[in-house]
C-alpha cells in the first residue's frame, strides 16, 4: 500500500533551511515513507503521539494514519533541537 505523505508548514520551512548533502537524504527519506511508514530504525515517541526516523544528524517526526493511508510530517530538525 502506498501512503500519502503530507508536510506541515513548520516541516517545510525547516527542510528549506537544511543544506546539502543532508537535504537530499532527508528528501529521499520522506519519499520512502510513502512506501514504508515504519522503516527499519523507526521509533515510537515517548510522552507524545508519533514516530521518528533518523537521517544522519537529523530527525523526522511524523504521525501515521493507517485508516486513511496518510503520513503527516510534523517536524524536521537537527537532533539537538527537534525534541
Amino acid at each position: 500500500m502506498v501512503y500519502n505523505v503530507s508536510l506541515k508548514k513548520r516541516a517545510i520551512k525547516a527542510l528549506e533551511k537544511i543544506n546539502e548533502p543532508y537535504y537530499s537524504r532527508l528528501k529521499k527519506a520522506l519519499y520512502d515513507l510513502a512506501n514504508d511508514p515504519r522503516p527499519v530504525g523507526y521509533k515510537k515517541l515517548k510522552g507524545r503521539e508519533g514516530y521518528r526516523i533518523r537521517v544522519a544528524d537529523y530527525r523526522i517526526i511524523y504521525k501515521i494514519h493507517d485508516n486513511v493511508l496518510t503520513v503527516v510530517v510534523i517536524g524536521i530538525g537537527h537532533r539537538k533541537h527537534i525534541y
